[in-house]
């Protein structure tokens, strides 16, 4: 388990920042915080080329964010514990989203032009 924590994290800390920076950039757009077996906030209003960051923190649960109907072939992260996940959203529209552990978790972000 440790071994996978470790991977895990090596991915997104990786896929976080540029060659040149030691730590990753603080977001600069919306963030959703995936906390308390929830996604908040639940539904989030963003403007095209707005970019999205999930924030994992649930106290060791694990959790994702998988598509919803049109926005399956968007939005797919990995399972998590910790780290982030960030999307620019370029195409108004509204995407849903779920945990594939939790599927009571329940997400959505409209994007208005």
């Amino acid at each position: 388990m440790a071994l996978a924590a470790s991977i895990s994290m090596a991915g997104v800390v990786s896929g976080c920042g540029s060659p040149d920076s030691a730590a990753p950039e603080a977001p600069t757009g919306p963030v959703v915080q995936v906390a308390n077996m929830a996604y908040a906030p639940a539904t989030l209003t963003v403007t095209a080329g707005d970019t999205v960051t999930w924030n994992f923190d649930d106290r060791g649960v694990t959790h994702d964010v998988v598509g919803v109907g049109a926005a399956k072939s968007v939005l797919r992260s990995r399972l998590m514990q910790t780290g982030t996940l960030t999307y620019t959203f370029t195409e108004p529209g509204t995407y849903e989203y779920t945990c594939s552990l939790h599927p009571e978790m329940t997400g959505t972000v409209v994007v208005t032009p």
